[in-house]
């Protein structure tokens, strides 16, 4: 079976599919930040496991959290705006 090559096969695909097959790829993408920022977070708020957060943990994987997106925000607007520059030469 051949690989499937998506940058040759681009032209053969139902532009539904492409749009389908974006989405997908993108919400992978997503999953896999949410699933670094918790273990980023986790390893530098969580001391020691227990029944329940106590307010400094919350606080601390709450901040953790909103930075992480807050970064992940700005880099994404930058690389859009980089992207724009780069096609109005």
């Amino acid at each position: 079976m051949a690989d499937f090559d998506a940058a040759s096969a681009g032209k053969n695909v139902d532009p539904e599919l492409q749009d389908f097959l974006m989405a997908e790829k993108q919400k992978a993408q997503l999953s896999a930040q949410i699933h670094e920022f918790n273990d980023i977070c986790w390893e530098k708020c969580m001391d020691k496991p227990s029944n329940k957060l106590d307010s400094r943990t919350e606080t601390c994987l709450n901040n953790c959290v909103n930075r992480f997106i807050d970064t992940s925000l700005f880099i994404a607007t930058r690389f859009a705006q980089t992207l724009q520059k780069g096609q109005g030469m």
